[in-house]
């Protein structure tokens, strides 16, 4: 173990604060569970307000775990498989490491 931290330590840090909030758990079971969601989907299943759903999406999109494609005039969102594949190994080195 070195000093400084490393690279997948800034990953995990940085994949650990998108999942920081209940709701932004909430998304990505939602999300694990359909193939995509629109933006509008989740304010029918959400009781908080638009602009606070966007801005954690914006945070799961900021890490990676989420993508977004734009289809007008809606959002479509979905996990990003291939960071999910590199945060669960991260997770589980970290973990598995005593």
């Amino acid at each position: 173990m070195t000093d400084k931290p490393g690279v997948d330590d800034k990953k995990i840090a940085r994949y650990a604060k998108a999942l920081s909030h209940p709701v932004r758990i909430y998304i990505v079971r939602l999300l694990s569970r359909r193939s995509c969601c629109y933006s509008g989907d989740l304010t029918e299943v959400l009781p908080i307000a638009k602009s606070t759903i966007s801005q954690h999406l914006k945070e799961l999109k900021k890490s990676g775990l989420v993508q977004g494609e734009i289809e007008l005039p809606k959002i479509k969102y979905c996990l990003n498989k291939e960071n999910w594949n590199e945060a669960r190994k991260l997770f589980y080195d970290l973990l598995e490491h005593k």
